[in-house]
């Protein structure tokens, strides 16, 4: 921490369970330890002390795990109360879209007509659209699923345009995860893709 030098300049210092108590002293400052702030004797996961500036002393505090299903839960949850972006942050989603170019070429064929007459691909031949193109993806998926990176690949679109879509395709019942990371499209029926 070169002598303190870089630790002076840092407002807000979070100490976790450590495993020497002179590393007390070294994250929240010197004589910590000796007044009390005993961070080698945390005993919970996600018990830590932080120490700020508007804070005469470090205060004790408590992070708690938040899986991805639970931020994909709340998120669906408040999806229709989300406001409407204003038209900076349309315009740049829209730059930032066309500045990635053409899609890539797909490497699944379009499905045949009886894929398509079953209701699995709605209107048929996904064409360029990146929601159509997934659901063709997932349609046509083999049994172990297909990862991320490939639906990706396939759709042109990012990692996080991707798990949103495939958060709410899960959340209708649409599309079933069957692995980590690997998914795959539900048929009408309500059966995992054949």
């Amino acid at each position: 921490m070169g002598q303190g030098a870089v630790r002076s300049q840092m407002d807000v210092r979070i100490c976790f369970r450590v495993r020497e108590r002179k590393d007390v002293d070294l994250i929240l400052g010197q004589g910590m330890l000796a007044a009390g702030w005993n961070a080698h004797t945390l005993n919970a996961p996600g018990k830590f002390l932080i120490s700020a500036a508007e804070h005469d002393t470090p205060r004790r505090a408590r992070a708690y795990l938040v899986t991805d299903q639970a931020v994909a839960d709340t998120a669906s949850r408040y999806a229709d109360f989300r406001p409407e972006l204003d038209e900076a942050s349309r315009r740049a989603l829209t730059e930032r879209h066309d500045a990635d170019g053409p899609e890539p070429p797909g490497r699944f064929p379009d499905p045949p007509a009886s894929t398509r007459d079953r209701g699995q691909i709605p209107g048929g031949s996904p064409g360029t659209d990146p929601e159509a193109l997934l659901w063709a993806v997932l349609c046509l998926a083999p049994d172990p699923g297909i990862s991320i990176p490939e639906l990706v690949a396939e759709t042109g679109m990012s990692r996080r345009w991707i798990y949103y879509r495939l958060e709410a395709l899960a959340a209708a019942g649409r599309a079933v995860q069957v692995a980590r990371g690997l998914w795959r499209a539900v048929t009408a029926d309500g059966d995992d893709n054949e």
